[in-house]
């Protein structure tokens, strides 16, 4: 190795030529981080004694090279291969190498397992990961184990497809430190092979199986100073697998359990978990009996001091405990009989020893001791004999039997012996009962071991449990070097190689020093049979035969009581104090026998089985050939070294015969911090565990492997033009020829490339060097290009720059030139405007004077006029008015005398129409009255009509009149404002004339005047603004307010509308079945309900009308309104006689066809009154748009109208103003008593709005309870003979029909049923009269001949033949249906609709469930894509056929007339359309789940390793490879096997007539399950994270968007499904350097979760040594930038989830009575219709 570390050395510089920027790395020993990276400064030569070296800190050193070794320090790897997943595939293979690549792996990517050849090393983080959710478990589910990062379901994964391929048993050895986390991965294997074996039965033997870890760990674990949960005991578990390869069953294996933690634990340990979960539980009522306290109070649980775990739940982990045993088949008896016995324990730590001597020679124990009564009464013994016998001791000799009294100290070891022993029984009798719950009868096939043993422990004290936990381990490091030996030379001959024997480490001298004759186990139980032995004669003896014959035992220097052992791992001092001891186990016989004497069956059952089987081995599982019966006597009895050694060699036995797998799991630190990681530890672990072992082994041979293929594609930059050849093996062996001289170095396999340590490292330095020169060049002509470019951009710029100065030049000459034409004009104009102006103004003043005078003489003559004028307007109103009264009064006298004669008159009439009523012939003529009536209501709606025109004519008038009006007061107002300006004018005129004289005197007077005028104008001009502006605020607050008030409306509304919906949701889920089945009724209900509303509405405006006249008026509204009620109550009155009428038997038909009459006349009656109930609700409309017109005609006067104010603001007054401000104040007044107007009016709407939603509630509740009554009462009634149920479904009918009537013309309708009933009317009354008598003879109405109606007739012993030959037997690539796909759904629908013709509800519902068994047989046998696609298409077009011809409001409006015949009429079947749309879905999840059993295979392949962009298909160096490449099996899937795949998915579907809305939900779900898989097996493989791979799966990306597009289906969101994938692909293509990388990258991956941002970061990985590593600071960045997001733990996307479908009804412009029935499909049985 020395030789080979100095040549590399050289090599390493004659490659670097000695520059400094490239110097070489090495590691030199640390004393505190084992090794340290330093860089060499100066070129070594051979003969040099001191390496010039450069820590990372910067400083210097000089490293002196041993003379006599001449050992130099480690190489480092190059920075490209640190961070592998593989240790082996690193290029030099030493110690220094794998620590660093772990710490590495462990601090920067946060990874925990790593490889090492076929050992799974696995760092504890002392953290929860999303490591080991169910879909990290599919993800790695038949995958290599090459294929994926490192896990530990990649090993079981790899176990368990061995085991199904070479049907072969396997075995996984898991081994660490305590506190290395070996519990958890044997957790973790044993869920994912539930997970993935499933169970063969439906006895959940998977489910039992996890449910034994719970029981284990709290009877097993405990809490030591390494771990929290140590599994105290080994055990070795198979897992049972029949030929099918599910598992069937379990058993399990123990080894040496530690008894001595139940009496005594260290310091900051725990007993057993079992004791404090029991202490914890003690306030539960059913463990009052237990007495137990506080854990603080016993003395075998209260050693370690600290009694809580940090994190834990003493009383939770019980409860899963329980659960635990509950699930094996433990009894709540059995349960309570275990926690008996443990508490039991715990009180007999508790008994006190007392002694009567001083010497306390001779003890005993208090008869009042409350925990001695209790330990016998929970374990049913005599207290008095044990008492003494825990005090006593038999001594037995040749000749007589004593009774020895113990002193107090052996009396507390016999205790703490017994403690110790029902312990171990009873641990050993759970064993067993969990090996018979997990125990199959199926014939096992294989099986799969899972071994979680104890690692090598060395304490500061070891004693004789670590002596066999270490010998165990040499045991195992034995069986894995040979294993690993075997495989390494087994790779060699598979590849044709030449080989030598590699020397490898055998401890087989240890482990004969241990268990040979004559060893240290032998002499231990030979001392141990001696009556005097003691651990001092044992020692002696160990001195004597091994001190001088074995280099691995040593005896101390400064001891004569303890030995050396020179493990494989470690020197190990052991005291030989206690191995005697420990090794008898020694128990006295006497409390056994009391034990066996117990009350209690468990007890005795656990000491009873000892006498049959008392040498049995420790693990009480059933063993082959190792099993022996011994007598069960004390002296006979087997030794623990003994059954522990025998047990062993069949657990050797066991792993030789089984494909072994290898997980060392190691511990990063002492402290239990995560992420925190100490070289001394892990360093001390590898050495322990073998993994330098391994790395030695094949450091030792050829570590560094490639296919020819690999090695092609990542070293071409190597090749040379004449090296290139058709084959690229020889291609390969040209280059190695050329690059690499000594053959040595590497050897040519069948398949691969062999290189030795460091091989690879120099072939990564000249493929750099080589790209670093070709970088050179490009750089070289690039810079060249750029240059040339400048300089002709600069050329190119000043030749322009030249022409667009000669252009301004230019441009300003000519610009000179025009500026001084201008100034000649402009001077000539401006002395022309000039003497221009100055004429104007003269010219202006004469006519200013001459108009004054004229108008001043005007205005004179026109205010006289005026004045005449208004004086005889006034007489002429006073005149008029006066008339006018006389006039009214007269008026109002005769309307009064009137009104009393039509009052008598009335009454009188009435009092003769009632007693008409009353009358037997008027119900004899019932007919001739409904004419009669019908007629007279004609006539009042003609009257109404007459009076509605008249009082439209009248309101017009007023409106007429009302204008005038207006009008003339508004010229008055004119005529009144220009007198008053006239006089205005005349005032003024005469104080001009009085002051003209004094003009001149007055002059600067008035001028002062007019200044303080002005100044008081412009003040109150101000203020005027000013409140113009505080208006105009006041009015943008009350827009804001009303803004507010709307807006709080709305979200009242909304809220209001949400609770009424979510409540009306609840009702309708509660009410489903009925609402489905009395839908009809409840429309019926509704319509009736509301036209009663209506017309009560009707009367009340009719007497709001009457109401306007006169007192007399009122009373003839009362009569019409009372005769409405009594004709609205008729109709009800009659039908209420018809149901009342009881018919004889035998006459139900006749009867029927009279109630349909005369419910034909009921509904020509109703809907008579609904047409009055319109009119009336148009006059209404009328009346009210009538007083609207009114009242804005009143609103049209302005404000200035109002106050007087003039509409010029120009000529407005001192007067005017204060007018005009009092205005102002006046409409801000009333602008807020407005604004509180519309508070108010807001308050009381939203009052309204609470109460009519109340009123809702109530009506609804109303409405269910009365709907609960009739089911209940027609539950009741008779179905064959009840008149009720018979007027029931008449009801329905009636309200199908009027639904479809009240889409056509109203008018013609209402003559159609006038005559209709007319006719029907003749014969009614003749039925009416012979219902009693005898039957009445109906006419039947004759219909016109019709030819096919879309009904098919399938008799009861034709369904079986129909479900045959249209389902079962019928293929979907059947050319009679490339026309029509969906024509069995039609057939099977036709088919429905004739038994809904014959209201056979029984032939319905048994040819409804034979055609859903039917489908799901046929999907079932056959889960093939398209058969699941036909049958899903052909169920919703059932659905839809269903809904489309329900016969609902919505499915009239959907149907065309010719489809509306087809309507469903006599049968609810909404319930088989919930059934209908169940199968849907599942045949819709059948389907998804065919295609991705289609596309899971090619998913991985096609989108992450396929190479669609040939320039990037280089790997990473140290890239491991997949199982099939080393086998030579390369996949053929690509890119283009998922288009083609996808393609026909989409030419099926459609052929098969799948609706376009599913189809793009269909394939939103396939797109999510590429997405899902890519994006998780990126996340979970270092080797695709990269740029190129990024570029790559961008690309395919891409390729699936344009096929959606394509396709027509890029709306359906499956573009946005592909964002996760999409973003992480952008993510390894951007920089991750700056901080503004670290932004961009936090704004654009909005679609992925923090832990997936951050597992791309750290697996990305570079292709060569030009690109960045991202660093644990940009790692951190980004962590802290997405801090603020919603916390997701969740790594991998969920591969289950399935988006909801929904099945759009959307009807089919089929026309059934088009359908043609192929004659191939062999349905000739079927009877058109």
């Amino acid at each position: 190795m020395n030789n080979t570390n100095d040549k590399q050395l050289q090599s390493h510089f004659e490659l670097n030529g000695g520059g400094e920027g490239d110097s070489t790395k090495v590691w030199i020993p640390d004393p505190e981080n084992v090794w340290k990276s330093a860089e060499l400064t100066k070129d070594y030569k051979e003969e040099d004694h001191i390496l010039y070296l450069k820590l990372e800190d910067g400083t210097n050193m000089e490293y002196r090279i041993n003379q006599n070794t001449r050992e130099l320090p480690y190489l480092q790897n190059p920075d490209i291969l640190m961070g592998e997943n593989d240790l082996t595939a690193l290029s030099y293979l030493h110690e220094p190498a794998v620590l660093h690549n772990l710490k590495v792996r462990f601090l920067e990517s946060n990874s925990i397992y790593t490889y090492c050849g076929i050992v799974l090393v696995a760092i504890n983080p002392y953290e929860q990961l999303p490591l080991y959710g169910d879909d990290v478990i599919y993800a790695y589910s038949g995958q290599d184990v090459g294929d994926m990062d490192p896990h530990i379901f990649a090993v079981a994964e790899e176990g368990y497809r061995q085991m199904a391929r070479d049907d072969k048993n396997q075995s996984v050895i898991i081994s660490g430190e305590s506190g290395a986390g070996k519990t958890m991965s044997a957790k973790c294997m044993m869920r994912y092979f539930a997970t993935i074996g499933g169970s063969a039965s439906e006895a959940n033997v998977e489910e039992k199986f996890l449910a034994s870890n719970p029981i284990m760990e709290a009877i097993g674990n405990a809490k030591t100073t390494r771990n929290d949960n140590s599994s105290r005991f080994g055990k070795y578990i198979e897992i049972d697998f029949n030929c099918r390869y599910l598992i069937i069953g379990a058993s399990m294996r123990t080894y040496l359990l530690e008894k001595s933690r139940v009496v005594f634990q260290a310091e900051e340990e725990r007993n057993y978990h079992i004791f404090y979960q029991l202490c914890a539980s003690a306030n539960l009522a059913e463990f009052s009996e237990l007495d137990l306290g506080k854990a603080e109070n016993y003395f075998y649980v209260n050693h370690g001091g600290n009694i809580l775990i940090d994190g834990a739940d003493d009383l939770a982990d019980f409860e899963r405990t329980r659960a635990a045993f509950t699930t094996l088949g433990f009894s709540e008896s059995l349960q309570m009989e275990i926690f008996q016995i443990i508490a039991s324990i715990l009180h007999l730590g508790n008994i006190n020893f007392q002694s009567n001597d001083r010497d306390g020679e001779r003890s005993f124990i208090n008869s009042n001791d409350k925990h001695l009564h209790r330990f016998c009464e929970l374990l049913g013994l005599e207290q008095s004999q044990i008492a003494h016998w825990l005090c006593h001791r038999k001594l037995i000799t040749l000749n007589e039997t004593y009774v020895k009294s113990m002193a107090i100290k052996e009396a507390t070891c016999s205790r703490d012996a017994l403690a110790k022993h029902i312990y171990g029984q009873l641990f050993n009798w759970i064993v067993n009962q969990i090996n018979k719950a997990l125990r199959s009868s199926s014939k096992q096939h294989v099986f799969i071991g899972l071994l979680d043993i104890y690692g090598f422990e060395t304490f500061e004290r070891n004693s004789f449990e670590q002596f066999c936990i270490n010998y165990a381990n040499e045991k195992l490091q034995q069986q894995f070097n040979l294993h690993v030996f075997k495989l390494e030379q087994e790779e060699y001959l598979t590849e044709g190689l030449s080989w030598t024997l590699i020397d490898y480490h055998d401890n087989q001298p240890c482990i004969d020093v241990i268990e040979a004759k004559l060893g240290i186990l032998d002499l231990l139980d030979e001392e141990c049979k001696m009556p005097k032995g003691t651990d001092e004669k044992w020692a002696q003896k160990l001195y004597d035969r091994h001190q001088h014959t074995s280099y691995y035992f040593r005896k101390p220097r400064m001891s004569n009581s303890a030995f050396i052992i020179h493990h494989s791992a470690d020197d190990v001092l052991y005291q030989c104090e206690g191995f005697l001891e420990k090794n008898r186990d020694t128990v006295y016989e006497e409390p056994i026998n009391i034990l066996k004497a117990s009350k209690s069956e468990l007890i005795a059952e656990l000491f009873h089985k000892e006498d049959v089987s008392a040498g049995r081995q420790v693990s009480n599982v059933t063993l082959r050939s190792l099993r022996k019966t011994l007598p069960a006597t004390s002296e006979h009895k087997k030794t623990v070294s003994c059954q522990f050694r025998a047990s062993l060699h069949q657990l050797m036995e066991t792993l030789n015969s089984t494909t072994p797998h290898y997980v060392r799991c190691l511990k990063p630190n002492d402290t239990k911090q995560p992420f925190l990681f100490n070289p001394k530890r892990v360093v001390q672990q590898l050495r322990a565990c073998g993994v330098l072992e391994t790395v030695r082994l094949s450091a030792a041979g050829y570590p560094s492997r490639w296919t020819y293929t690999d090695f092609f594609s990542r070293y071409r930059v190597l090749i040379r033009k004449n090296d290139i050849h058709e084959d690229k093996k020889q291609t390969c062996k040209n280059v190695l020829e050329n690059l690499i001289k000594d053959v040595n170095k590497y050897q040519f396999g069948k398949s691969k490339i062999f290189f030795s340590a460091g091989q690879v490292a120099y072939l990564e330095k000249l493929r750099v060097n080589q790209l670093r020169a070709a970088c050179i060049m490009v750089q070289k002509v690039m810079r060249g290009w750029l240059q040339r470019k400048k300089y002709q951009h600069m050329y190119k710029a000043i030749i322009i720059i030249q022409k667009y100065t000669r252009r301004f030049l230019a441009k300003r000459f000519v610009e000179h030139s025009r500026r001084t034409r201008a100034a000649i004009i402009i001077q000539k104009q401006y002395r022309m405007l000039t003497v221009r102006r100055l004429y104007v103004l003269t010219r202006k003043a004469a006519i200013t004077i001459q108009a004054w005078v004229k108008g001043m003489a005007a205005r004179r003559m026109y205010c006289k006029v005026v004045q005449e004028q208004k004086a005889i307007v006034l007489q002429k109103y006073i005149r008029g008015w006066l008339a006018s009264m006389r006039y009214q009064r007269t008026r109002w006298a005769i309307i009064h005398i009137q009104c009393c004669y039509r009052r008598m008159m009335a009454y009188r009439q009435l009092k003769k129409l009632k007693i008409e009523a009353r009358s037997v012939e008027h119900y004899k003529k019932l007919n001739k009255g409904m004419e009669k009536k019908i007629l007279q209501l004609q006539c009042r709606v003609n009257d109404q009509t007459k009076e509605n025109k008249m009082l439209v004519e009248q309101m017009t008038a007023l409106v007429t009149s009302h204008k005038n009006e207006v009008q003339k007061l508004e010229n008055e107002m004119e005529n009144i404002h220009r007198r008053a300006e006239e006089a205005k004018l005349l005032m003024m005129q005469e104080q001009i004339a009085k002051l003209q004289e004094e003009l001149e005197q007055a002059l600067e007077g008035r001028r002062n005047a007019e200044a303080r005028a002005s100044q008081e104008l412009t003040q109150l001009r101000q203020h005027l603004a000013v409140l113009e502006k505080e208006n105009s605020q006041l009015k943008d607050e009350k827009e804001t307010f009303n803004k507010l008030v709307l807006e709080q409306s709305k979200i009242i509304e909304e809220q209001v509308a949400l609770k009424v919906a979510s409540k009306s949701r609840q009702l309708q889920v509660e009410f489903e079945e009925e609402r489905f089945r009395y839908q009809r009724l409840v429309n019926e209900f509704s319509r009736l309900e509301q036209r009663y509303e209506n017309l009560k509405d009707e009367v009340t405006f009719m007497k709001q009308i009457n109401e306007m006249r006169s007192s007399d008026a009122s009373e003839m509204g009362n009569v019409e309104y009372q005769e409405l009620e009594n004709e609205n109550q008729t109709p009800e009155d009659e039908l209420d006689q018809l149901r009342n009428v009881s018919y004889p038997e035998g006459d139900t038909r006749e009867h029927k066809d009279a109630n349909y009459h005369l419910l034909n006349q009921l509904k020509a009656a109703t809907e008579e009154t609904e047409m009055l109930k319109e009119q009336q609700t148009w006059l209404k409309s009328q009346l009210h748009i009538a007083e609207k017109k009114v009242e804005a005609m009143k609103n049209k006067a302005t404000m200035a109208d109002i106050f007087g104010l003039p509409k010029d603001g120009n000529k407005m007054s001192e007067d005017d103003l204060r007018c005009a401000y009092d205005a102002v104040r006046v409409a801000n007044k009333l602008l807020m008593d407005q604004l509180q107007e519309e508070k108010d009016r807001h308050m009381k709407e939203i009052e309204a709005f609470q109460n009519e939603a109340r009123a809702a509630r109530e009506k609804f509740d109303k409405r269910c309870h009365w709907f609960a009554q009739s089911q209940r009462l027609l539950l009741e009634a008779d179905v064959e003979g009840g008149l009720q149920q018979e007027i029931l479904r008449l009801t329905n009918e009636n309200a199908d029909l009027l639904e479809q009537m009240e889409k056509q013309d109203r008018t013609v309708h209402k003559l159609k049923k006038q005559l209709k009933s007319m006719e029907e009317s003749r014969n009614l009354k003749s039925v009416v009269e012979s219902c009693v008598c005898e039957p009445p003879e109906i006419t039947s109405i004759q219909r016109k001949a019709k030819g096919f109606q879309g009904m098919l007739e399938c008799r009861k012993e034709d369904e079986a033949q129909l479900i045959k030959n249209l389902i079962t037997d019928l293929k979907p690539q059947l050319d009679a249906l490339g026309v029509m796909p969906t024509l069995p759904a039609f057939i099977i629908f036709m088919c429905i609709r004739h038994a809904d013709h014959t209201r056979d509800e029984q032939k319905a519902h048994s040819l409804f469930t034979a055609v859903l068994g039917g489908i799901k047989k046929v999907v079932k046998r056959n889960n093939d894509f398209e058969m699941v696609a036909f049958w899903l298409s052909n169920t919703y077009r059932l659905l839809v056929c269903l809904r489309q011809y329900s016969g609902d409001e919505n499915s009239v409006e959907m149907n065309t007339p010719e489809q509306r015949k087809h309507a469903l009429r006599n049968l609810n079947l909404s319930q088989y359309c919930l059934i209908l749309s169940d199968v849907s879905i599942q045949l819709y999840h059948q389907l998804i789940k065919a295609a991705e059993g289609k596309l899971q295979q090619m998913i991985v392949s096609g989108m992450l390793e396929n190479d669609t962009i040939q320039s990037m298909t280089a790997r990473p160096a140290g890239y491991r490879k997949r199982t099939g490449d080393l086998l030579g099996v390369t996949t053929s899937y690509t890119l283009n096997s998922i288009l083609q795949q996808l393609s026909s998915f989409y030419s099926c579907i459609s052929k098969h007539g799948l609706h376009s809305e599913i189809i793009k939900q269909l394939f939103r779900q396939i797109y999510y399950i590429i997405a899902a898989i890519t994006l998780n097996n990126l996340l979970l493989r270092r080797d695709v994270c990269s740029f190129n791979n990024g570029v790559q799966i961008r690309n395919n990306v891409s390729q699936l968007i344009e096929w959606l597009r394509g396709k027509n289906l890029h709306q359906s969101g499956a573009v946005e499904v592909l964002e996760p994938l999409i973003q992480a692909t952008q993510l390894l293509q951007l920089n991750k350097v700056t901080d503004a990388d670290a932004g961009a990258i936090c704004s654009m991956c909005t679609a992925l979760t923090k832990p997936q941002i951050v597992k791309i970061l750290t697996l990305y990985t570079p292709m060569n040594e030009f690109e960045e590593r991202v660093t644990v600071t940009f790692i951190k960045t980004i962590q802290n930038r997405l801090a603020d997001r919603s916390p997701s733990r969740q790594l991998l996307m969920e591969l289950k989830h399935v988006f909801a479908v929904n099945f759009p009804i959307i009807p089919s412009p089929v026309n059934l009575e088009e359908i043609r029935i192929p004659e191939i499909l062999e349905l000739d049985f079927l009877k058109k219709i």
